[in-house]
Protein backbone atom coordinates (compact mmCIF):
# COMPACT_ATOMS: atom_id res chain seq x y z
CA UNK A 1 0.00 0.00 0.00
CA UNK A 2 1.46 3.82 -1.02
CA UNK A 3 0.71 6.53 0.95
CA UNK A 4 0.33 10.08 0.98
CA UNK A 5 -0.55 13.07 2.90
CA UNK A 6 -4.04 12.61 1.77
CA UNK A 7 -4.59 9.34 -0.56
CA UNK A 8 -3.66 5.86 -0.17
CA UNK A 9 -3.12 3.16 -3.21
CA UNK A 10 -4.31 -0.20 -2.71
CA UNK A 11 -4.68 -3.28 -4.74
CA UNK A 12 -7.90 -5.15 -5.92
CA UNK A 13 -7.85 -7.95 -7.85
CA UNK A 14 -4.72 -9.64 -6.67
CA UNK A 15 -3.21 -6.55 -7.64
CA UNK A 16 -4.89 -5.78 -11.32
CA UNK A 17 -6.47 -2.82 -9.99
CA UNK A 18 -4.78 0.02 -8.11
CA UNK A 19 -7.32 2.31 -6.47
CA UNK A 20 -6.11 5.52 -4.85
CA UNK A 21 -8.84 6.73 -1.98
CA UNK A 22 -9.15 8.90 0.89
CA UNK A 23 -6.60 8.02 3.86
CA UNK A 24 -8.90 9.49 6.31
CA UNK A 25 -13.13 9.67 5.36
CA UNK A 26 -14.48 7.15 3.25
CA UNK A 27 -12.60 4.21 1.96
CA UNK A 28 -13.79 1.08 -0.09
CA UNK A 29 -13.05 -2.18 2.00
CA UNK A 30 -14.11 -5.85 0.94
CA UNK A 31 -17.87 -4.97 -0.32
CA UNK A 32 -17.24 -3.31 -3.77
CA UNK A 33 -15.10 -5.96 -5.04
CA UNK A 34 -17.50 -8.52 -3.54
CA UNK A 35 -20.58 -6.70 -5.05
CA UNK A 36 -18.87 -6.35 -8.63
CA UNK A 37 -18.05 -10.39 -8.56
CA UNK A 38 -21.72 -11.26 -7.83
CA UNK A 39 -22.90 -9.22 -11.05
CA UNK A 40 -24.19 -11.09 -13.89
CA UNK A 41 -23.03 -10.18 -17.45
CA UNK A 42 -23.24 -10.31 -20.94
CA UNK A 43 -20.49 -9.35 -23.59
CA UNK A 44 -21.21 -5.57 -24.50
CA UNK A 45 -23.50 -4.50 -21.28
CA UNK A 46 -24.23 -1.05 -20.16
CA UNK A 47 -23.51 -0.82 -16.57
CA UNK A 48 -24.77 2.04 -14.05
CA UNK A 49 -22.76 2.17 -10.38
CA UNK A 50 -24.83 4.37 -8.22
CA UNK A 51 -22.79 5.87 -5.90
CA UNK A 52 -19.72 5.17 -7.59
CA UNK A 53 -17.23 6.58 -4.86
CA UNK A 54 -13.48 6.14 -6.01
CA UNK A 55 -14.19 3.80 -8.69
CA UNK A 56 -13.24 0.37 -6.66
CA UNK A 57 -16.56 -1.59 -8.16
CA UNK A 58 -16.54 -0.31 -10.96
CA UNK A 59 -12.92 -1.16 -12.05
CA UNK A 60 -13.26 -4.77 -10.64
CA UNK A 61 -16.01 -5.31 -12.77
CA UNK A 62 -14.72 -3.63 -15.87
CA UNK A 63 -11.38 -5.83 -15.18
CA UNK A 64 -13.54 -8.63 -15.50
CA UNK A 65 -15.41 -8.32 -18.28
CA UNK A 66 -14.04 -6.30 -21.30
CA UNK A 67 -16.30 -6.42 -23.46
CA UNK A 68 -18.94 -3.86 -20.47
CA UNK A 69 -19.25 -0.09 -20.25
CA UNK A 70 -19.99 1.73 -17.12
CA UNK A 71 -21.64 4.85 -16.23
CA UNK A 72 -20.71 5.48 -12.31
CA UNK A 73 -22.63 8.21 -11.06
CA UNK A 74 -21.06 10.44 -7.59
CA UNK A 75 -21.74 13.18 -5.32
CA UNK A 76 -18.91 14.39 -3.81
CA UNK A 77 -16.65 16.04 -5.73
CA UNK A 78 -13.04 14.87 -4.49
CA UNK A 79 -14.15 11.78 -4.99
CA UNK A 80 -14.80 11.65 -8.49
CA UNK A 81 -11.65 13.26 -9.04
CA UNK A 82 -10.16 10.08 -7.70
CA UNK A 83 -12.58 7.71 -9.44
CA UNK A 84 -11.38 9.46 -12.61
CA UNK A 85 -7.85 9.08 -12.31
CA UNK A 86 -8.18 5.98 -11.30
CA UNK A 87 -9.78 4.64 -14.45
CA UNK A 88 -7.11 6.38 -15.96
CA UNK A 89 -4.41 4.84 -14.03
CA UNK A 90 -5.61 1.44 -14.10
CA UNK A 91 -6.30 2.05 -18.37
CA UNK A 92 -9.81 2.30 -18.15
CA UNK A 93 -10.81 5.29 -19.01
CA UNK A 94 -12.34 4.44 -22.18
CA UNK A 95 -15.18 1.94 -20.33
CA UNK A 96 -15.47 3.52 -17.29
CA UNK A 97 -16.95 6.88 -17.41
CA UNK A 98 -17.83 8.93 -14.09
CA UNK A 99 -20.23 11.57 -14.09
CA UNK A 100 -20.70 14.19 -11.16
CA UNK A 101 -24.37 14.35 -10.27
CA UNK A 102 -27.03 12.96 -7.39
CA UNK A 103 -30.35 11.07 -7.63
CA UNK A 104 -32.17 14.10 -7.64
CA UNK A 105 -31.01 15.53 -10.14
CA UNK A 106 -29.08 13.04 -12.72
CA UNK A 107 -26.96 14.44 -15.28
CA UNK A 108 -26.79 13.57 -18.98
CA UNK A 109 -26.44 10.34 -19.40
CA UNK A 110 -28.26 8.82 -16.02
CA UNK A 111 -31.91 8.33 -18.59
CA UNK A 112 -34.57 6.07 -17.73
CA UNK A 113 -34.72 2.96 -18.84
CA UNK A 114 -31.03 2.98 -20.66
CA UNK A 115 -29.45 0.31 -17.95
CA UNK A 116 -28.69 -3.43 -19.03
CA UNK A 117 -27.34 -3.81 -15.09
CA UNK A 118 -27.29 -1.47 -12.49
CA UNK A 119 -25.06 -2.17 -8.92
CA UNK A 120 -24.95 -0.04 -6.28
CA UNK A 121 -23.91 0.06 -2.45
CA UNK A 122 -26.80 2.02 -1.50
CA UNK A 123 -26.09 4.60 1.88
CA UNK A 124 -25.94 2.36 5.14
CA UNK A 125 -27.15 4.65 7.30
CA UNK A 126 -30.53 5.09 8.64
CA UNK A 127 -32.33 7.91 10.80
CA UNK A 128 -30.39 9.17 13.05
CA UNK A 129 -26.87 7.52 12.61
CA UNK A 130 -24.42 9.88 10.36
CA UNK A 131 -20.91 9.37 10.39
CA UNK A 132 -18.42 11.97 12.33
CA UNK A 133 -16.56 12.34 9.17
CA UNK A 134 -18.46 14.57 6.69
CA UNK A 135 -17.10 12.63 3.90
CA UNK A 136 -18.19 9.21 5.59
CA UNK A 137 -21.60 10.67 6.51
CA UNK A 138 -22.33 11.23 2.72
CA UNK A 139 -21.36 7.85 1.95
CA UNK A 140 -22.92 6.25 4.44
CA UNK A 141 -25.98 8.16 4.82
CA UNK A 142 -26.08 10.41 2.05
CA UNK A 143 -27.32 13.89 2.52
CA UNK A 144 -31.25 12.50 3.59
CA UNK A 145 -30.63 9.83 6.12
CA UNK A 146 -33.48 8.34 5.01
CA UNK A 147 -32.40 7.92 1.37
CA UNK A 148 -32.41 4.03 0.92
CA UNK A 149 -36.05 4.40 -0.81
CA UNK A 150 -35.26 7.20 -3.53
CA UNK A 151 -32.05 5.46 -4.38
CA UNK A 152 -33.39 2.43 -4.67
CA UNK A 153 -35.90 4.13 -7.04
CA UNK A 154 -33.74 5.51 -8.97
CA UNK A 155 -31.74 2.49 -9.62
CA UNK A 156 -35.35 0.29 -10.64
CA UNK A 157 -35.87 3.31 -12.88
CA UNK A 158 -32.16 3.76 -14.71
CA UNK A 159 -33.22 -0.35 -15.89
CA UNK A 160 -34.28 -1.62 -19.00
CA UNK A 161 -36.96 -4.07 -18.27
CA UNK A 162 -35.61 -7.31 -17.49
CA UNK A 163 -32.46 -5.19 -16.89
CA UNK A 164 -30.93 -6.59 -13.44
CA UNK A 165 -30.19 -4.91 -10.35
CA UNK A 166 -27.18 -6.15 -7.83
CA UNK A 167 -26.64 -4.69 -4.45
CA UNK A 168 -24.66 -4.69 -1.42
CA UNK A 169 -26.22 -4.12 2.17
CA UNK A 170 -26.87 -4.27 5.63
CA UNK A 171 -28.65 -7.69 6.75
CA UNK A 172 -30.48 -5.82 8.90
CA UNK A 173 -31.96 -3.99 6.51
CA UNK A 174 -33.24 -6.47 4.34
CA UNK A 175 -36.86 -6.20 5.46
CA UNK A 176 -36.74 -2.41 4.31
CA UNK A 177 -34.52 -3.28 0.53
CA UNK A 178 -37.18 -6.07 -0.36
CA UNK A 179 -40.49 -3.49 0.73
CA UNK A 180 -38.95 -0.82 -1.76
CA UNK A 181 -37.57 -3.35 -4.79
CA UNK A 182 -41.42 -5.03 -4.82
CA UNK A 183 -42.56 -1.36 -5.15
CA UNK A 184 -45.76 -1.25 -7.71
CA UNK A 185 -45.21 0.56 -10.82
CA UNK A 186 -44.52 2.89 -12.53
CA UNK A 187 -40.95 2.10 -11.71
CA UNK A 188 -41.61 -1.80 -12.09
CA UNK A 189 -41.01 -3.83 -9.88
CA UNK A 190 -38.05 -5.68 -8.90
CA UNK A 191 -38.58 -9.75 -9.69
CA UNK A 192 -36.22 -13.27 -10.00
CA UNK A 193 -34.89 -11.86 -6.47
CA UNK A 194 -31.58 -13.70 -5.11
CA UNK A 195 -30.36 -13.17 -1.95
CA UNK A 196 -26.82 -14.46 -1.24
CA UNK A 197 -25.71 -13.74 3.05
CA UNK A 198 -22.41 -12.97 3.89
CA UNK A 199 -21.48 -14.75 7.31
CA UNK A 200 -18.61 -12.67 9.00
CA UNK A 201 -17.26 -16.25 10.48
CA UNK A 202 -19.25 -19.78 10.50
CA UNK A 203 -21.73 -19.80 13.06
CA UNK A 204 -22.50 -15.93 13.25
CA UNK A 205 -25.42 -13.71 11.71
CA UNK A 206 -25.01 -12.10 8.46
CA UNK A 207 -24.13 -8.40 8.33
CA UNK A 208 -24.08 -8.10 4.89
CA UNK A 209 -26.55 -9.42 2.09
CA UNK A 210 -26.56 -9.28 -1.74
CA UNK A 211 -29.41 -8.86 -3.59
CA UNK A 212 -29.79 -9.44 -7.10
CA UNK A 213 -33.04 -9.84 -9.26
CA UNK A 214 -34.45 -8.69 -12.80
CA UNK A 215 -37.13 -5.86 -13.25
CA UNK A 216 -40.54 -6.48 -14.31
CA UNK A 217 -40.00 -10.38 -13.72
CA UNK A 218 -42.22 -12.40 -11.37
CA UNK A 219 -40.31 -15.01 -10.36
CA UNK A 220 -39.93 -16.27 -6.84
CA UNK A 221 -37.66 -15.04 -4.19
CA UNK A 222 -34.25 -17.68 -4.25
CA UNK A 223 -32.30 -17.52 -1.05
CA UNK A 224 -28.80 -18.84 -2.51
CA UNK A 225 -25.94 -20.35 -0.74
CA UNK A 226 -23.81 -17.72 1.21
CA UNK A 227 -20.31 -16.91 1.88
CA UNK A 228 -18.25 -16.98 4.96
CA UNK A 229 -15.84 -14.49 4.99
CA UNK A 230 -13.47 -15.36 7.40
CA UNK A 231 -11.93 -17.74 8.83
CA UNK A 232 -8.78 -18.38 11.59
CA UNK A 233 -6.74 -14.74 11.46
CA UNK A 234 -7.82 -14.04 8.01
CA UNK A 235 -10.36 -14.90 4.79
CA UNK A 236 -11.55 -18.00 4.40
CA UNK A 237 -9.68 -19.51 1.29
CA UNK A 238 -12.91 -19.10 -1.19
CA UNK A 239 -13.43 -15.37 -0.27
CA UNK A 240 -9.68 -15.30 -1.03
CA UNK A 241 -10.13 -16.57 -4.00
CA UNK A 242 -13.07 -13.63 -5.16
CA UNK A 243 -11.49 -11.08 -3.97
CA UNK A 244 -8.22 -12.14 -6.38
CA UNK A 245 -10.41 -12.30 -8.81
CA UNK A 246 -9.95 -16.03 -9.09
CA UNK A 247 -13.74 -17.04 -9.21
CA UNK A 248 -14.48 -20.57 -10.46
CA UNK A 249 -17.29 -21.27 -12.45
CA UNK A 250 -19.02 -23.83 -10.29
CA UNK A 251 -19.68 -21.35 -7.16
CA UNK A 252 -22.82 -20.37 -6.56
CA UNK A 253 -21.54 -17.18 -5.64
CA UNK A 254 -20.17 -16.34 -8.93
CA UNK A 255 -22.71 -19.02 -10.94
CA UNK A 256 -23.89 -16.05 -12.90
CA UNK A 257 -20.67 -14.53 -14.02
CA UNK A 258 -18.61 -17.75 -14.89
CA UNK A 259 -17.82 -15.71 -18.40
CA UNK A 260 -16.10 -13.05 -16.29
CA UNK A 261 -13.10 -15.03 -15.00
CA UNK A 262 -9.58 -13.39 -15.83
CA UNK A 263 -8.15 -14.13 -19.04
Amino acid sequence: MAETDETTEDALLGGRIRLRQPLHGYRAAIDPVLLAAAVPLRDGDLVADVGLGTGAAALCLAARMPGVRVVGLEIQPDLVRLARDNAAGNGLADRVRVVEGDIATPPPGMTAEHFDVVMTNPPFGAAGTRPPDPQRATAHAGNDPDLLGPWLRFCLLLLRPKGRLVLIHRADRLDELLAHLRAPPPLGRLGAIEIIPLWPREGEPARRVIVRGRKGLKSPLVLLPGLTLHEGTGYSERTTRILRGETEPGDPFVAAVATCRPK
